[in-house]
């Protein structure tokens, strides 16, 4: 049967995917010619990206009416769940990528805070970080997470000066790159830690835990060593790996356990994210939050 986190980052762990959920959220596209024009990306790549978010129930696609000819894909109920992987994932590109001015600006609209939100715990209420929490892992179920298709997330992706997410997708682009990140973030830091779990070749996990030292997610430590720590870079990205893993549960209810749950450590109980204002400190729901695009020519975006 399925692994509900390897179907995920299958599905989700792809730039282009993204940058087309993006547009269905903060551009309202519907259309294969909106998101064409959007990304640049080839037809036919287009094409297969949204048929596989339609078999994945994230998409629904139906005739326009009066014209049953042509065809527009609407965000399913489990499409709108997306949004906030997407919020974590432009929060993180916000802090800690060069492209922050070129993106939507998020907007609380009953208090007006303009800015990221911060991860709360829904069973206790407080706001909750990597630190706060403990990694539960059955490492045999790790192979299940990494085994089978691993396709690349550096394939055709999103142009046209559009947001590329080419960094994140170091970290969350294929199998073994969001394993490796997973793992750190549970608190894998040896060489000889990462290997066992994952099963891999020296090869394989050498040329991962490269680039993710390349990419700033990853620290090695000195003079050749053979730990890897997460940077402040790195632990950013707790938030998109706490709501993936949420989001997949709620996309495979079917599935058998995927061995891999995230605890809060001061009130016990399996975490249930949530997002949090920091101006207000309020609870988000998506219909209380909005992007603004930003305009080309103002102090905040580069001419």
């Amino acid at each position: 049967m399925t692994n509900s986190v390897a179907a995920t980052f299958d599905l989700l762990g792809d730039r282009l995917t993204l940058t087309i959920l993006r547009h269905a959220f903060a551009g309202r596209a519907r259309r294969f010619t909106q998101w064409l024009d959007h990304t640049g990306a080839p037809p036919a790549v287009l094409t297969a990206r949204l048929a596989a978010l339609v078999d994945s129930g994230v998409l629904e696609r139906s005739p326009v009416p009066g014209t049953p000819d042509r065809f527009e894909y609407r965000l399913t109920e489990l499409g709108l769940a997306t949004w906030e992987i997407l919020v974590c994932v432009w929060s993180w590109q916000r802090e800690w990528t060069p492209e922050w001015a070129l993106l939507p600006e998020f907007v609380h609209a009953d208090c007006g805070h303009r800015g990221p939100p911060v991860l709360m715990c829904t069973g206790c209420g407080r706001t909750v970080t990597a630190h706060d929490t403990d990694v539960e892992l059955d490492r045999d179920a790790l192979w299940h997470i990494t085994s089978g298709r691993r396709r690349s997330g550096r394939g055709t992706g999103p142009a046209r000066g559009d947001a590329q997410f080419d960094e994140i997708m170091e970290a969350i682009g294929d199998r073994w790159s969001a394993a490796v990140t997973g793992l750190a973030l549970a608190g894998v830091r040896r060489f000889s830690e990462f290997r066992a779990a994952l099963h891999m070749s020296p090869t394989t996990l050498t040329e991962r835990l490269t680039r993710l030292v390349e990419a700033g997610i990853l620290d090695r430590s000195e003079a050749g060593g053979r730990d890897y720590r997460l940077t402040p870079r790195g632990r950013a990205l707790f938030g998109v790996f706490a709501f993936l893993l949420a989001w997949s549960n709620r996309a495979h209810p079917q599935s058998p356990e995927p061995g891999l749950l995230i605890r809060h450590r001061e009130c016990g109980a399996v975490l249930i994210p949530a997002l949090r204002c920091r101006g207000c400190e309020g609870e988000l729901g998506r219909r209380d939050v909005r992007f603004e695009v930003p305009v080309r020519g103002s102090r905040d975006v580069p001419d």
